[in-house]
């Protein structure tokens, strides 16, 4: 009986020896004397003892290799330092196990040698330039080279790119004058945008003006012609109104004198009068001086006679 009992405690020592769980995303490749057997997969899982072994314990997380930063030639001679970050994941524990002896080291190894051959067919501005373009090329070329390590590269990027002092002072340069290029011309078309905007402002204050001195003439040319009018009117209906009062032609005539005088008051007065008014002249004067009438110059006084004296009292 005790022997019973010491082999059952053996046998569940060995059990409890063999027994394995593996964890979630992970993955144990499983040997049989040596060779490959079977790869566990999370879960519990026992072995064979003595005849099975874990080669090689995988995680299938994703993984971050960060490179150091690495020398690179560019295709116009200049040296510059590049660190790359590689994110990958292990897809297959067979193939990461027996694909290669040290995987990440090989990953590594390919990732510096890929960025040389990529960036040696980039001048410096085009290496500056391009980060997206090398790290989608880099990413296909690592990907295609790590499938048969079981390894999936799922994105790269390059963190650093650090040229040399010289390079940077230059491109420090460059930059402080590109910056005060743009400020002149942000500062030109600033001037202009105000010289434009100034003589906007001086073309409508003159067709404002030259408006306002048009309303002005019309209104005063209209106030004329409405105050000429007026006049005329005025002189109309005074006619109108001698005519109906019943005014000899004597009196018309007398009128037209009146006009005439009023007319050669001004200095330099030039009158031109006409034909039957100069005819009408000439006959008033000639019955003036037939008749007499008209004619008021007075008569010269006689001459006082000397007084005689009278004899008797002298």
């Amino acid at each position: 009986m005790p022997y019973v009992i010491i082999a059952i405690v053996v046998v569940l020592i060995f059990v409890f020896a063999n027994a394995k769980i593996v964890p979630q995303a992970h993955e144990y490749v499983i040997e049989f004397l040596g060779r490959y057997k079977t790869t566990w997969s999370a879960g519990f899982h026992v072995k064979v003892p003595f005849v099975e072994k874990i080669s090689k314990k995988v995680t299938l997380k994703e993984q971050v290799l960060d490179s150091p930063p690495q020398p690179v030639i560019t295709k116009d001679n200049v040296t510059m330092q590049i660190d790359t970050v590689i994110y990958y994941a292990v897809y297959d524990a067979k193939l990461y196990a027996y694909g290669a002896v040290n995987p990440i080291s090989a990953l590594a190894n390919l990732a510096a040698t890929t960025l040389r051959n990529l960036v040696g067919e980039l001048e410096l501005d085009g290496t500056l330039t391009s980060r997206d373009t090398i790290n989608a090329k880099m990413t296909e070329i690592l990907d295609e080279a790590t499938d048969k390590w079981g390894i999936k590269v799922h994105r790269v990027e390059l963190k650093n790119i650090i040229p040399p002092a010289e390079i940077q002072n230059a491109m420090e340069k460059q930059m402080k004058a590109e910056r005060d290029r743009r400020e002149t011309l942000l500062q030109a078309e600033g001037h202009k945008a105000a010289a434009i905007t100034r003589a906007e402002g001086d073309k409508q204050a003159m067709i404002l003006a030259a408006e306002g001195e048009r309303d002005a003439r019309i209104a005063r040319a209209e106030g004329e012609a409405r105050a000429i009018y007026l006049s005329k009117k005025a002189e109309a209906d005074g006619l109108i109104a001698l005519r109906e009062a019943g005014v000899d032609s004597a009196v018309l005539e007398l009128k037209k004198y009146e006009a005439l005088v009023s007319m050669s008051n001004g200095k330099a007065a030039k009158i031109i009068v006409p034909t039957d008014a100069v005819n009408m002249t000439k006959a008033n004067v000639l019955f003036s001086e037939t008749t007499g009438l008209g004619d008021t110059t007075a008569e010269a006084p006689e001459e006082p006679k000397p007084a005689r004296q009278d004899p008797c009292c002298d």
